[in-house]
C-alpha cells in the first residue's frame, strides 16, 4: 500500500464504494410487473431478482457463483469459552475438503463453486483479554487476503466462515459497535450450557474494558476483538462491490460487515443475509441494527456454509425465474434488459407435457 498507515486505504475506499445500479434494479422490478400476475405476486423473489441486477449491473442472471469458508481460529478460546477444541476447525476444513460436509451437497446440487481458506488455524489470534487480536499490518494484509478471493468471473459469492472463539469475537465485536455488555450479545453457539455461556460474556467484557479507548474506529474494532476470517470476510466485501453480489452467513460474517456498515450505511447494499443464527440471540439483533432481514428460516445454529449455500441457491433461482418468465414474452422483447436474450422454444420439451 502507499499508505503510511495500513488502514488509511481502506478507510479510503469503504468511503467512496459506488453507489449499485438502480436502474437495473427498476428495470428488473418493472420486467415482473409485466410478468406476474397479480402483480408482485411472486413476493421476496422479485426483490432479490431485482437486487441481484442492481448488485452486478448486467441481467439478473448467475453464471459463476462461489461459496468461500474462511477458517480461523481464536485466542480466547484458551478461556473456555466453546465446547469444542481448537482442532475441530481444521477437521471441518479437512471434512469438507474431502466432500463429506453438508454445504458440499448443497454445493453440488445448486452447481455451486466451493472455496476453503485456512487462515493459519494452528497460529490462533493473540487474546483479546491482554491485547489486540491483531496488529494493523496484519489485519490489513488478512484484508487483501479477502479480496483476492474475489476471483475473475465470479458474479456471486457466498460468504461464510469457522472457527473455535469465533462467536465469542462476533459478539464482543457487535458489542463495540453497537453498545451493551458482553451478556447481551453472547449465546451458545455450538452447543455451549449456561456456565460457559456466563464465561463468554465475561471475555466479552474484559476486551471490551482493555479496548475502551479505540473502539471508536470500526477498523480497529475489527482487528482489536475479530479475527483473521472476520478481516479476509470484510475485504472479500469491499472487493465485490462492484461486480459481484454478497450473501452472508453466520454471526461471525455479519460482524464483519458490520464494521463496513458502521463506516459507511450504505456498504452493505451489495449484500444479502442467509439466515439469522437460532443459537446465537446477538446475530439477530445485530442484523436488525444493520439493516439485513434474514432470505430465510430454517432453524438453523451454525450452518458451516451449508445456509450460504442455500441462498446462494435461492439467488441463482430467483435470476432464472427473471430470464426464463421474460424469454416467454417475445412480443414484449423490446423491453428486455439484454436484446440478444434467445427467443423461447416454438414447443415444450417433451419431458415437460403434461398429458
Amino acid at each position: 500500500m502507499d499508505s503510511c498507515l495500513p488502514f488509511d486505504n481502506y478507510r479510503a475506499l469503504i468511503e467512496r464504494l459506488p453507489p449499485l445500479d438502480e436502474h437495473a434494479f427498476a428495470r428488473v422490478r418493472n420486467d415482473f410487473g409485466r410478468m406476474a400476475k397479480p402483480e408482485k405476486s411472486l413476493g421476496r423473489i422479485e426483490k432479490v431478482a431485482a437486487w441481484l441486477a442492481a448488485s452486478t449491473g448486467r441481467l439478473p442472471t448467475v453464471q459463476r457463483p462461489v461459496v468461500a469458508i474462511f477458517a480461523g481460529n481464536h485466542g480466547i478460546s484458551r478461556h473456555g469459552v466453546s465446547p469444542r477444541p481448537m482442532g475441530a476447525t481444521r477437521r471441518f476444513v479437512e471434512l469438507a475438503a474431502a466432500g463429506g460436509a453438508g454445504v458440499n451437497q448443497v454445493c453440488a446440487s445448486h452447481d455451486l463453486g466451493l472455496k476453503l481458506y485456512d487462515l493459519a488455524l494452528d497460529l490462533p489470534t493473540a487474546d483479546f483479554t491482554t491485547g489486540a487480536a491483531l496488529d494493523e499490518g496484519g489485519c490489513a494484509a488478512t484484508m487483501a487476503y479477502g479480496i483476492e478471493a474475489v476471483s475473475d468471473g465470479v458474479d456471486l459469492m457466498a460468504l461464510a466462515s469457522v472457527g473455535v472463539g469465533g462467536s465469542t469475537a462476533a459478539a464482543a465485536v457487535s458489542a463495540a459497535l453497537f453498545g451493551g455488555s458482553g451478556a447481551d450479545w453472547v449465546g451458545a453457539g455450538s452447543g455451549a450450557d449456561a456456565t460457559i455461556i456466563g464465561r463468554k460474556g465475561e471475555i466479552v467484557d474484559h476486551g471490551l474494558a482493555l479496548h475502551s479507548g479505540h473502539l471508536e474506529d470500526p477498523l480497529e474494532v475489527l482487528r482489536r476483538l475479530g479475527g483473521r476470517e472476520f478481516a479476509a470476510i470484510a475485504g472479500a466485501i469491499i472487493a465485490a462491490r462492484t461486480q459481484v453480489a454478497v450473501v452472508l452467513e453466520g454471526f461471525a460474517a455479519t460482524a464483519a460487515a458490520a464494521v463496513l456498515h458502521r463506516a459507511n450505511p450504505a456498504a452493505l447494499d451489495h449484500c444479502l443475509l442467509a439466515y439469522v443464527s437460532t443459537s446465537e440471540p446477538g446475530h439477530r439483533q445485530l442484523a436488525e441494527k444493520i439493516g439485513l432481514t434474514p432470505l430465510f428460516d430454517l432453524g438453523i445454529g451454525e450452518g458451516e456454509g451449508t445456509g450460504a449455500a442455500l441462498a446462494a441457491g435461492m439467488v441463482k433461482a430467483a435470476g432464472l425465474i427473471h430470464s426464463g418468465m421474460l424469454a416467454a414474452l417475445p412480443a414484449r422483447r423490446d423491453a428486455v434488459i439484454n436484446d440478444d436474450a434467445p427467443a423461447p422454444p416454438s414447443r415444450l420439451p417433451e419431458n415437460l407435457l403434461v398429458s
